[in-house]
């Protein structure tokens, strides 16, 4: 890791073959990853974004050895994830939620003996390095409960007390907060960056746009199994086209006035959307000279006309890569 990545891909394959036709004899090849070059600073939150299908799980898979590559090499703290999986696995830590992973029938706590013993935690300091993520996570209360009685949210901290025992140095999380209420999610985040502030790479997957843009300091996009977008969240703002968005609602818009709007000075983008019979034009746009007042102007013809102005979020940016994936 002399470069300072503690995560490197180079252009990252990865099929699955099936079987479909009436008697199965028909083999089908899915592309989940095509190509995919990634670079991760060590010491970061680095932030997936995708929709479902995208083949984000798949890559998460894949560097914490769970998966290997059709083709091409992934790198994880300098270890080769197809060769080298051995000396990795004791150094990374892997959350993917969900119900599975977990033993219902014992306590919490014995989940966690059961994990420490598997990831060769001294023997010494199992019992004081479980209480002290049990207290981490906000299990410490219920840890001699059974799993089974617990709710999904306490579950999924569970998944992360157990991903974090072995201190490991890079973190995988795929959906870290999901099924967790408000409150918990907001803990969980404040682990998240503490861990970081130790010195723990996290590698995070999510559909909460307002999360990633809190806890990453970088994002890429990848659609179809291809990276299409990575940058901090301002420089992914410039990449669509603006850090400010107009939305303008009215019954309707000729061609001629949309012609025009896309035409002004700052406008990098303009999209249509139907909301019953009113129509909103929402506009990235990229200076700071254009005014509401100006767009007024130019629509002289629509005294139902409302425009509202917002900053450009990442869910905005997030959506203008992927529908542009797949035009």
């Amino acid at each position: 890791m002399s470069n300072g990545f503690a995560i490197e891909t180079h252009n990252v394959h990865r099929s699955f073959r099936s079987r479909k036709g009436f008697l199965f004899n028909e083999i089908v090849a899915t592309e989940a990853l095509r190509g995919v070059d990634l670079q991760v600073p060590a010491g970061e939150i680095f932030g997936l974004l995708g929709p479902n299908g995208a083949g984000k799980t798949t890559l998460t898979k894949i560097l914490a050895t769970l998966l290997l590559p059709t083709s091409g090499e992934a790198l994880v703290l300098g270890h080769d994830v197809a060769t080298d999986a051995l000396a990795l696995r004791p150094k990374i830590g892997l959350v993917l939620g969900g119900e599975r992973g977990l033993y219902n029938r014992i306590s919490a706590r014995e989940n966690l003996r059961y994990f420490a013993d598997l990831y060769g935690v001294p023997l010494p300091q199992r019992a004081s390095r479980i209480d002290e993520v049990l207290a981490r996570v906000g299990l410490a209360d219920s840890a001699d409960r059974r799993v089974e009685e617990y709710s999904r949210g306490m579950k999924q901290k569970l998944h992360i007390a157990r991903g974090i025992l072995h201190r490991p140095q890079v973190l995988f999380l795929d959906e870290p907060t999901i099924g967790l209420d408000p409150k918990s999610a907001r803990e969980t985040r404040k682990l998240i960056r503490g861990l970081v502030a130790e010195g723990v790479t996290i590698f995070l997957t999510t559909h909460y746009m307002f999360e990633a843009e809190e806890l990453c300091r970088q994002i890429a996009v990848l659609s179809k199994g291809r990276i299409v977008a990575r940058d901090t969240v301002a420089g992914l703002r410039r990449l669509v086209g603006g850090d400010r968005t107009l939305e303008l609602e009215a019954y309707g818009f000729e061609d001629a006035e949309i012609t025009r709007i896309k035409g002004m000075p700052g406008v990098s983008r303009v999209m249509a959307e139907e909301f019953g019979p009113r129509l909103r034009l929402t506009l990235r746009v990229r200076t700071s000279e254009l005014l509401p007042t100006d767009l007024e102007q130019r629509l002289p013809g629509h005294p139902e006309l409302t425009i509202r102005e917002r900053r450009t979020s990442l869910e905005d940016i997030y959506l203008d890569l992927v529908e542009e994936e797949a035009s």
